[in-house]
């Protein structure tokens, strides 16, 4: 009996292989793009040909304020992200977002609840393939085994009380520069707030141990309600998070109820910066235009604005934690039979079966 090959009913492609859909196309298989940042970039990648059209250049940081369908104020210049202000990253993502309509649909990591404008405003463009909310799509498991005194980290960890302890997470590939982590050192010495504060090394570094990364004392002084390393997982005992706003950490933070305080270094984070404290009202800003290596603008973030921030992100009578809980809520009914991204993801593949 011939043996039956099974039928490929659609290519679900990366944002950086998007050169892929004109394969797929070409060889009549349906392609699709995950897309796994959020809504509202999607909408910016997409506005970089409107842009082209207009001014026919990259951005720079005194252009104006931008007028961008898919997030509902006025975007400044400084938030864009670092790929905007270089002409080589300002093409390469044009093209993408020209890709994108080239497919029979775009899938995102969100969910319509926590950007009804952005999904709206996609939704309704024209020369756009259909749009699949399907988040939020998170690795809740976690990446273990990377820290030797893990069982020190959790025993610590479980030894708080609950909604207790600042988070300080800036991404596996987020490092701040020796005077920073110092002013950031300084205003958890201010605060006296319990934190567990991840650092990574830089690499070539010059240092070996965080106690030569940070004021002399600071560990010893600290020691009783704070812990310094080098990975450690959100836990109950979180109650706020210092982030560099990527969205996979911002997912994360919202699924476990977690408000969190802006500190962006690179990439998209600024943007997304922008848009939780802007459009979504969902963060304590600190600052949304922080840049790795070019904060002319801002420079270093001083000690009393970060002891602010904590402060305020730590209160609990703060109406973002509030709004971050009823998101947590929502984040979870989204995925439940009848949720806006079960519905999405079930219409998806609907689609792709019925060819």
């Amino acid at each position: 009996m011939e043996r039956l090959s099974p039928k490929i009913v659609g290519l679900v492609i990366d944002i950086f292989c998007s050169s892929m859909i004109y394969v797929a196309n070409e060889l009549g298989i349906p392609p699709y793009i995950f897309f796994t940042s959020d809504a509202g970039f999607l909408g910016f990648v997409l506005y970089l040909s409107v842009w082209h059209s207009q001014n026919g250049r990259e951005f720079n940081l005194t252009d104006p304020d931008l007028y961008i369908t898919a997030y509902t104020n006025l975007v400044p210049s400084n938030v864009l992200p670092t790929f905007a202000f270089n002409k080589e990253g300002y093409t390469a993502f044009m093209n993408y977002g020209a890709r994108f309509k080239e497919t029979k649909g775009i899938l995102i990591s969100t969910f319509a609840e926590l950007e009804p404008h952005a999904v709206n405003s996609l939704a309704s463009d024209p020369e756009l393939p259909p749009v699949y909310t399907i988040g939020p799509h998170l690795d809740l498991a976690g990446q273990k085994g990377r820290e030797d005194n893990k069982e020190e980290i959790m025993k610590w960890l479980e030894d708080q009380p609950p909604s207790s302890v600042l988070f300080l997470c800036f991404g596996s590939m987020g490092t701040l520069e020796v005077p920073q982590l110092q002013e950031l050192a300084n205003a958890h010495e201010q605060t006296g707030v319990r934190f567990l504060w991840l650092i990574k090394m830089p690499i070539g570094s010059e240092y070996g141990k965080f106690d030569e990364l940070l004021p002399e004392g600071f560990l010893i002084s600290t020691k009783d309600r704070g812990m310094v390393c080098g990975w450690a997982p959100q836990d109950k005992a979180t109650a706020g998070f210092v982030s560099h706003c990527g969205w996979n950490s911002t997912l994360e933070s919202l699924w476990h109820g977690v408000p969190m305080v802006t500190w962006p270094l690179y990439g998209e984070q600024q943007i997304n910066a922008f848009q939780i404290v802007k459009d979504l009202e969902l963060t304590v800003e600190l600052r949304m235009d922080y840049r790795i290596g070019n904060n002319s603008d801002g420079g270093i973030v001083r000690a009393k604005e970060i002891e602010s921030a904590i402060r305020c992100i730590m209160d609990s009578e703060n109406p973002v934690r509030k709004r971050v809980k009823e998101m947590r809520d929502k984040s979870r009914e989204v995925l439940m039979e009848g949720g806006s991204s079960f519905v999405s993801l079930r219409l998806l593949l609907k689609t792709i079966l019925d060819g």
